[in-house]
């Protein structure tokens, strides 16, 4: 008896340790860090640059800034709601819709006009950078469109992204880490004394099944994106965090306002925007919502 109460006193402390690890890794993730101190940006004084994809450029949601026009940049996404709220002496937002990694270092061609490398922007003079990237890397959008069925529980995309015991998602993401890594390095070594905030996704899919026929996946990949999604949240979360980076947790507030959501509600749209925008991609009201966690961050008086 004195040995069996003992190994259950040993599960009982493996148990309890473990609970608290798992504790401290979700007290560790999924929410908003700000960034180290920097030189001060705002009340005309500063630069702000934004690199950043199609939901930092957020397409269709206002006015054409900028060029090239390919990239879709406008004039209500959250770098220019920010800027109107930080008042900067100088402001640049270089994001691009279709921006993957290499396109902060590199050329990047459009549909109208090539975008140049988005690092380029960054200074001596910049005192604040907020990056959102690394969807592109992984390439959830390019995948979607295949994973429309007409049957509620399937999961098409998973069992192709899974099989033979290999998760591409993951695998991707996992190899998108060391890549967003080298361009916060890049982003410090070009602007010292500037705040880096790394923006993270917002919430796309709902908890539970979805809302089939409306978002026409079935349930299987509305758990599995869901899944890559808030692994791509975390790695991001954790490179910011290894690389000198605040965190703009936009997951945590937009949950509620998925593409599931009332139309009234959403953050991001579906598949057929009921909002000026993009499928599958924030809102104004979204783009309100990421800005307005940024603006936290930067304790502004």
């Amino acid at each position: 008896m004195a040995k069996k109460s003992g190994g259950g006193g040993c599960l009982v402390v493996v148990l309890v340790v473990g609970l608290l690890i798992f504790g401290y890794y979700k007290w560790q993730h999924g929410s908003s860090a700000a960034p180290p101190d920097g030189a001060d940006t705002g009340g005309g004084s500063g630069r702000y640059v934004a690199l950043g994809d199609s939901y930092t450029s957020s397409p269709r949601t206002g006015g054409q800034a900028g060029q090239p026009a390919g990239c879709e940049r406008t004039d209500d996404n959250y770098p220019h709601l920010v800027t109107a709220k930080v008042k900067p002496a100088e402001f640049a937002d270089v994001s691009c819709g279709g921006a993957t990694t290499a396109s902060l270092s590199s050329t990047q061609k459009t549909s109208n006009g090539s975008n140049p490398p988005q690092l380029d922007a960054v200074n001596g003079k910049t005192t604040l950078v907020t990056l959102g990237i690394g969807g592109n890397d992984v390439g959830f959008l390019g995948i979607a469109p295949s994973c429309a069925t007409a049957h509620p529980s399937a999961s098409p995309c998973k069992d192709k992204l899974t099989a033979g015991g290999h998760d591409q998602i993951a695998e991707r993401i996992a190899s998108t880490a060391p890549k967003v890594g080298a361009v916060l390095d890049k982003i410090h070594a070009k602007a010292p004394q500037a705040k880096v905030i790394v923006v993270g996704y917002p919430t796309v899919l709902p908890d539970g099944d979805g809302c089939w026929p409306a978002l026409p996946f079935g349930s299987g990949d509305v758990a599995y994106f869901r899944d890559g999604l808030a692994n791509l949240n975390s790695m991001l979360e954790d490179q910011a965090k290894s690389h000198r980076a605040g965190y703009a947790d936009t997951a945590t507030p937009g949950k509620g306002h998925d593409v599931c959501a009332d139309s009234d509600k959403r953050w991001v749209e579906g598949l057929l925007p009921a909002s000026p925008a993009a499928p599958m991609h924030p809102n104004a009201r979204g783009e309100q919502g990421m800005a307005d966690v940024v603006v936290t961050l930067l304790k502004l008086p």
